[in-house]
Protein backbone atom coordinates (compact mmCIF):
# COMPACT_ATOMS: atom_id res chain seq x y z
CA UNK A 1 0.00 0.00 0.00
CA UNK A 2 1.40 3.76 -0.55
CA UNK A 3 1.87 6.15 1.78
CA UNK A 4 -1.43 8.21 0.76
CA UNK A 5 -3.92 5.22 0.55
CA UNK A 6 -2.43 4.33 3.93
CA UNK A 7 -3.38 8.17 5.56
CA UNK A 8 -6.93 8.37 3.71
CA UNK A 9 -7.64 4.58 5.49
CA UNK A 10 -6.83 5.61 8.63
CA UNK A 11 -9.11 8.39 10.08
CA UNK A 12 -8.24 11.31 11.60
CA UNK A 13 -3.69 9.94 11.85
CA UNK A 14 -1.51 13.12 11.26
CA UNK A 15 1.29 12.68 8.83
CA UNK A 16 3.92 12.67 11.63
CA UNK A 17 2.11 10.01 13.70
CA UNK A 18 1.53 7.94 10.56
CA UNK A 19 5.15 8.68 9.17
CA UNK A 20 6.71 7.48 12.72
CA UNK A 21 4.12 4.28 13.46
CA UNK A 22 5.78 3.53 9.83
CA UNK A 23 9.50 3.84 11.09
CA UNK A 24 8.58 1.86 13.83
CA UNK A 25 7.03 -0.97 12.39
CA UNK A 26 9.68 -1.12 9.78
CA UNK A 27 12.23 -1.31 12.66
CA UNK A 28 10.56 -3.97 14.57
CA UNK A 29 10.29 -5.93 10.78
CA UNK A 30 6.68 -6.21 11.06
CA UNK A 31 6.43 -3.83 7.48
CA UNK A 32 8.80 -3.77 4.74
CA UNK A 33 9.51 -0.64 2.89
CA UNK A 34 9.84 -1.01 -0.83
CA UNK A 35 11.31 2.53 -2.65
CA UNK A 36 10.87 3.05 -6.38
CA UNK A 37 13.36 5.49 -7.68
CA UNK A 38 11.08 7.00 -10.37
CA UNK A 39 10.40 10.75 -10.35
CA UNK A 40 7.85 11.45 -8.53
CA UNK A 41 9.58 8.76 -5.93
CA UNK A 42 7.40 5.60 -5.08
CA UNK A 43 7.19 4.36 -2.25
CA UNK A 44 4.50 1.56 -1.04
CA UNK A 45 4.70 -0.78 2.21
CA UNK A 46 4.15 -4.50 2.79
CA UNK A 47 3.30 -6.54 5.68
CA UNK A 48 6.30 -8.95 6.42
CA UNK A 49 5.39 -12.75 7.24
CA UNK A 50 5.85 -12.18 10.95
CA UNK A 51 3.40 -9.36 10.97
CA UNK A 52 1.06 -11.53 8.71
CA UNK A 53 0.75 -13.88 11.34
CA UNK A 54 -0.41 -11.38 14.14
CA UNK A 55 -3.82 -11.25 11.68
CA UNK A 56 -5.83 -14.36 13.43
CA UNK A 57 -5.13 -12.60 16.75
CA UNK A 58 -5.81 -9.05 16.09
CA UNK A 59 -9.33 -10.31 14.40
CA UNK A 60 -10.25 -12.64 17.65
CA UNK A 61 -9.49 -9.29 19.59
CA UNK A 62 -11.66 -7.29 17.12
CA UNK A 63 -14.30 -9.80 17.57
CA UNK A 64 -14.30 -9.92 21.64
CA UNK A 65 -14.48 -6.19 21.33
CA UNK A 66 -17.36 -5.79 19.24
CA UNK A 67 -19.01 -8.60 21.44
CA UNK A 68 -18.14 -6.82 25.10
CA UNK A 69 -17.78 -3.04 24.67
CA UNK A 70 -20.72 -1.40 23.65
Amino acid sequence: MRYNELKRSIKGITNTMLASSLRDLERDQLLVRHQYEEMPVRVEYELTPKCKTMIPILLELKSWGETNLD
